[in-house]
């Protein structure tokens, strides 16, 4: 529910209408006030999304039931096997 109302108050905070008319104050001597605040909403969004993706995300996708994948065999020092490169590549003449 919290995570509900905080994105609410997001979307509610994009809609910056009190810096539509006016490119002042500036933000460190050059950045138009809008331009700043959309920059602040944007990092703010980022971490609520981050935070909700670490905190909701389902367990059951992370695929750490999986069994690990199978070893490639090493062909080092095998008789005839090919020196360098992949199993089955054919060695230089």
């Amino acid at each position: 529910m919290k995570a509900a109302i905080i994105a609410a108050a997001l979307y509610v905070l994009h809609q910056d209408v009190w810096f539509w008319r006016d490119a002042r104050p500036l933000v460190f001597g050059a950045l138009p006030i809008g331009l700043f605040y959309h920059v602040a909403h944007t990092l703010a969004s980022a971490l609520f999304l981050w935070v909700l993706v670490r905190s909701r995300w389902p367990s059951h996708l992370e695929g750490t039931d999986r069994p690990p994948a199978p070893r490639q065999p090493r062909w080092d020092g095998v008789a005839g096997a090919p020196t360098g490169g992949l199993p089955g590549d054919v060695p230089p003449r």
